[in-house]
């Protein structure tokens, strides 16, 4: 009997404060950051009892406050043409500022496949900058352990998209920053459904295939529609509602798009006659508005008449999804699908799955 070689681990770097150095500092090129890594990987104190490492090419590497959704896009095709070529798990490396937005996206895209992708950065570069004539790990930055984390988290193979950081992993889709310096700047929870619960652990050939099929069918429309995609948020403030009825009706000219109301508490958004009928206005034209907590936990409900008014006016119930979670949902759907309506239906049957859905009244 012959023993078969695990599949190499996909790692793919995307710059970030993980890959930065020097005075000011800025990320290395891959062509300089890569052979760094491997070489430092392959050091004694540093080897790791692990599956093989491979390296994936990779053209965008920029800050990641920068990415745009064309750039969540690049990411998600990169991913697609490795996975169709066999490869099924995968370490990414970004950098913190839309960390969390970039693997909720990836968990919707990759729905119902059993890719394994798991996604890091850190808050202190990988090298010391102090050192000025080679390249050596920094012993007080958090990017050595959370990197060798996520090669151990990739390793396992779960299927899923995972962020691991701090030394927790959570689905992908319950992440958000909470902290602007300190090393565990992330949380999340496990209570994870859709698209969570969407992932198998292993797809027989014939269902890739065709996951894979339906795919590639949309690949081109999502790359074009990416151009023209825009998620918006308009966030309460103790103003009069005239504040929110015309940022409101300032989108309502635009392409169908999505729109993030940020409530406050549960989700209480105050009311107007004009602000009622510009959500329902929203909702004609085809935009899709959805109602999220300013509270970073609890979600939103229909508890209180302060709020539940706005589901009466064709808003959708963000649930306990994250800002993150709800900008990525959005964001997929408007790169998914053509139609309005389609949309929408997506979004309910998706939110009926968490089983947080606030019904009509």
């Amino acid at each position: 009997m012959t023993n078969t070689i695990p599949a190499p681990i996909q790692l793919i770097y995307a710059g970030g404060t993980f890959g930065s150095y020097g005075r000011p500092l800025a990320p290395l090129s891959a062509e300089v950051f890569l052979p760094t890594l491997q070489q430092l990987l392959a050091e004694p104190d540093n080897a790791l009892n692990l599956s093989p490492i491979a390296w994936l090419n990779n053209i965008l590497i920029k800050d990641s406050s920068q990415f745009t959704p064309s750039d969540f896009v690049h990411f998600y095709q990169l991913l697609l043409s490795a996975y169709q070529k066999g490869s099924r798990r995968f370490v990414l490396i970004t950098g913190t500022d839309t960390l969390s937005y970039l693997g909720a996206f990836l968990a919707e895209a990759f729905a119902g496949s059993d890719i394994c992708i798991v996604v890091t950065g850190s808050m202190r570069p990988l090298l010391d900058s102090e050192e000025l004539h080679s390249y050596k790990v920094d012993a007080q930055s958090d990017a050595w352990n959370n990197f060798t984390d996520s090669l151990k988290l990739a390793s396992a193979g779960e299927s899923g998209v995972k962020i691991s950081f701090g030394g927790e992993s959570w689905p992908a889709q319950t992440v958000q920053k909470i902290h602007s310096h300190d090393f565990m700047a992330f949380t999340g929870h496990s209570r994870a459904a859709y698209p969570a619960n969407s992932y198998v652990k292993t797809l027989p050939d014939t269902r890739r295939q065709h996951w894979l099929n339906d795919q590639q069918d949309i690949s081109a429309d999502i790359a074009v529609r990416a151009e023209h995609a825009y998620v918006h948020a308009l966030y309460c403030l103790p103003n009069t509602t005239d504040a929110l009825n015309q940022q409101l009706r300032a989108l309502l000219s635009q392409l169908p798009c999505g729109i993030i109301l940020l409530g406050y508490g549960a989700g209480n958004v105050p009311y107007s006659v004009e602000l009622a009928e510009a959500l329902q206005l929203a909702y004609e034209k085809g935009h899709m508005v959805v109602c999220a907590s300013q509270s970073p936990f609890g979600g939103v409900s229909d508890t209180y008449a302060a709020g539940s008014w706005q589901y009466d006016y064709q808003v959708l119930a963000g649930g306990r999804l994250t800002i993150p979670a709800i900008y990525a949902r959005l964001l997929w759907l408007l790169l998914r699908h053509d139609s309005p309506a389609r949309r929408r239906q997506r979004w309910l049957n998706n939110v009926q799955q968490t089983g947080t859905s606030i019904k009509k009244r």
